[in-house]
C-alpha cells in the first residue's frame, strides 16, 4: 500500500510528465499543488478516502480525489503508468536539455539514450550525430549544454534551495524520533547563492530518520549516504545533505555545519589558544560556545571570517553588556515597502491590492513606484498617466489606513540624467534610480553616468545598483568606491534589493558603504503581492553587510522615512 510520501511523489512526477507533454499550465499546476496538499493532510489518508472526504481538502479537487482514491485503493495509478509507457525513460532529466519530445524519443529509440550521462557518453563518442535530425553541431551544442548544466547544478538560487529545504525540515521535525531539526550551512547564513541546502537533526535512531529524509515526496534520487548522513538531489535540482547527531552534538554539530570554513577556523584557533577543543563539551546553545570562547553570539548571516570574531570580542566589555550585533537589521524593524511595481508598468497587481498586501504583513507605509517612460518595454508611464496614478493612489489612501507614497523608478539616461524632468521628480515622496539599459558600457563611462546620476540635486535612492541577475547576469562594470564616495557626499541612499534573482548590492559592498556613512533601503522590488514575501531575502542580505537598524531609512516611521527621502530639498 502507499502512503500519503508515496502518493505526494506520484502526484509531483504525474504534474512533470503532462508539463512535458504540453499539457495545460494550469492542469500541470493542479498537480503540484495536489502534492503539497497530500504531503501537509494530518488526518489519516485512507479514512479521508474511505469516507469520502478528499476534495474537503484545500487544493484537492474531484479529478484529482478519483486519482488519490485509485492509489490509495489499488496501490498504483493508471495515469502514472500510461505516462510513464507514453514517454522515454529519463524524459525529465533529458528534457532540461534543448531538446524536443520527439528528439529524446529518437534517442532512446536509437541509441537507448536514458540520462544526461547517457547523452554525454554517446555525444563524446560522436554516436548523436549518425541519429536522424542531429548532426555534428547538434552534438557539439548537446556537450555545452550539458557541461552548463554541470556548472548550473554547482550552484542554485537561495531562493530555490529553501523553497524545497523548509518544507523537508518540516518533514524531518514531524518524525518522531527528531528532538530537534534546523536548516545549516550557506541556507541558514543567507548567501545569494548556495551549493546545497545542509539540514541537521537530534535523534538517536538515526537510520529511521535517514529513510524518513530519503521518502520526501520532492526527493529526486539519493546521491550517498552513511551511517549518519544521506546527500540528495531535490526538485529543482537542488542538492540536500541531511546529518543525524546525538542530541549532546546539536549545539555544536549546527554551528560547525554553518559557519564558514573561514569562520569555523577562526573559532578553532582561538579554542587551541585558550586550550579548549571546540564542540568537545555537551552544551545547549551556540550562544554557550560562543561565551565559552569569550565572544558574543554571532547570527549566522555573519559567519564568513569577515572580521566578525574581532567584532564579537568581549574583551573590555562588561560580562552581560549589550552584544554587539544586538543592533543587526531584522525583518520585525522595518516599517514600510519600498519599490512596489503595480498594473500601471509592469506590475501584476493594483495600487488597493498591493497596500493592501502590506497592510496585512503589517507596514506602516508603502510606496509605489513605477517605471519612468524611458522603460517602454515595461509601459513606463508617461507623465499623464502618472497624474492619473496620484489620483488613483489619492482614492485609495482613503480606504486604506496605510501610508501610500508616490514614486517612481526612474531610468538613469545614458549620460546620467534622471528620466522625468525636475518638475515632475520634485513633486514624488521617493525616487528609486536605477540602470536597465545600455549596461555593456565600459567601467570608466559607466562610473561618470552613475556618479552624474548621484550628484543630480534631488534625493534619490541607487535601485539594484550594479544590475546583478544571480546565476545569469554578471554586475555591470564600475568602480563602485568611486561611486560610493560621491553618494556619500550627496543626497542620495543605496538599495539593497530583496528580489531573490538580484540580491544586490552584494554585501562586500554594503560593508564598504557603511564605512562611509551612507543610509540605505531594504527593498523587495514587487511587482506582484506575492512578490512583497521577498522581504526576508532584502533583509538577509543586509544582515549579510552588517546593515544595523539605524542606517535603515525604511525602519524609520512614515512621516521620518518620507522627511529623510523627500526629492525637494
Amino acid at each position: 500500500m502507499l502512503d500519503k510520501l508515496d502518493i505526494a511523489r506520484a502526484l509531483r512526477e504525474i504534474g512533470a510528465l503532462l508539463q512535458f507533454k504540453g499539457e495545460s499550465p494550469f492542469k500541470v499546476r493542479a498537480y503540484e499543488k495536489g502534492s503539497a496538499a497530500v504531503e501537509a493532510i494530518s488526518e489519516d489518508l485512507g479514512r479521508l478516502v474511505e469516507e469520502g472526504r478528499l476534495t474537503e481538502v484545500p487544493g484537492i479537487g474531484g479529478s484529482l480525489a478519483s486519482v488519490i482514491t485509485e492509489m490509495v485503493s489499488t496501490g498504483r495509478s493508471a495515469m502514472l503508468d500510461k505516462l510513464r509507457e507514453e514517454l522515454p525513460p529519463g524524459v525529465l532529466e533529458l528534457s532540461e536539455l534543448p531538446l524536443s519530445p520527439q528528439k529524446i524519443q529518437a534517442l532512446h529509440e536509437t541509441l537507448g539514450i536514458k540520462s544526461v550521462e547517457d547523452l554525454r557518453q554517446a555525444c563524446l563518442a560522436g554516436r548523436v550525430r549518425g541519429v536522424k535530425g542531429f548532426g555534428l553541431k547538434t552534438e557539439q551544442k548537446l556537450l555545452e549544454a550539458i557541461e552548463k548544466r554541470d556548472v548550473r547544478e554547482e550552484r542554485v538560487l537561495l531562493y530555490d534551495a529553501m523553497v524545497v529545504a523548509e518544507p523537508l525540515l518540516q518533514h524531518l521535525r514531524e518524525h518522531p524520533a527528531v528532538e530537534r531539526a534546523d536548516i545549516a550551512g550557506e541556507v541558514r547564513r543567507f548567501c545569494e547563492t548556495v551549493t546545497d541546502a545542509q539540514l541537521i537533526v537530534a535523534a538517536d535512531d538515526t537510520q529511521w530518520v535517514l529513510d524518513h529524509a530519503e521518502r520526501f515526496p520532492r526527493v529526486t534520487r539519493v546521491r550517498s549516504r552513511n551511517d549518519r548522513r544521506t546527500d540528495l538531489f531535490l526538485a529543482g535540482d537542488v542538492r540536500a545533505s541531511v546529518h543525524v547527531v546525538p542530541r549532546s552534538h546539536y549545539a555544536a554539530g549546527l554551528l560547525l555545519l554553518t559557519g564558514s570554513d573561514a569562520h569555523v577556523g577562526a573559532l578553532s584557533e582561538l579554542a587551541k589558544k585558550q586550550g579548549i577543543t571546540l564542540g568537545a563539551r555537551p552544551v545547549e546553545s551556540e550562544e554557550e560556545i560562543y561565551a565559552e570562547l569569550g565572544l558574543d553570539f554571532v547570527p549566522p548571516e555573519l559567519r564568513e571570517g569577515h572580521g566578525e570574531i574581532e567584532e564579537a570580542r568581549r574583551d573590555g566589555r562588561k560580562k552581560r553588556a549589550r552584544s554587539a550585533f544586538d543592533d543587526l537589521v531584522t525583518l520585525d524593524d522595518i516599517q514600510g515597502m519600498v519599490h512596489c511595481h503595480t498594473v500601471y508598468s509592469d506590475g501584476n497587481d493594483t495600487i488597493e491590492d498591493m497596500a493592501r498586501a502590506a497592510e496585512a504583513m503589517g507596514m506602516k507605509y508603502i510606496t509605489i513606484t513605477d517605471h519612468s517612460p524611458t522603460a517602454h518595454y515595461a509601459k513606463g508611464v508617461e507623465i499623464d498617466r502618472l497624474k492619473r496614478q496620484w489620483d488613483d493612489i489619492a482614492r485609495v489612501q482613503e480606504r486604506v489606513k496605510i501610508k501610500i507614497l508616490r514614486g517612481t523608478e526612474s531610468d538613469i539616461l545614458g549620460e546620467g540624467a534622471l528620466d522625468y524632468p525636475d518638475s515632475i521628480l520634485e513633486n514624488l515622496d521617493v525616487i528609486i534610480a536605477s540602470i536597465h539599459s545600455r549596461m555593456k558600457m565600459d567601467e570608466a563611462t559607466m562610473t561618470r553616468r552613475i556618479v552624474e546620476a548621484m550628484r543630480q540635486p534631488v534625493f534619490k535612492i541607487w535601485g539594484h545598483p550594479l544590475g546583478r541577475l544571480l546565476l545569469r547576469r554578471d554586475p555591470f562594470a564600475c568602480r563602485v568606491e568611486e561611486v560610493l564616495d560621491v553618494i556619500a557626499e550627496s543626497r542620495a541612499a543605496i538599495e539593497v534589493n530583496g528580489d531573490p534573482y538580484r540580491l544586490d548590492m552584494e554585501p562586500r559592498w554594503v560593508m564598504e558603504a557603511r564605512k562611509r556613512g551612507i543610509r540605505f533601503v531594504i527593498s523587495t522590488d514587487a511587482h506582484s503581492t506575492r512578490g512583497l514575501a521577498s522581504l526576508r531575502y532584502g533583509v538577509g542580505v543586509a544582515r549579510r553587510g552588517g546593515l544595523r537598524r539605524g542606517e535603515v531609512l525604511n525602519a524609520l516611521s512614515p512621516e521620518a522615512f518620507r522627511k529623510q527621502v523627500r526629492p525637494a530639498a
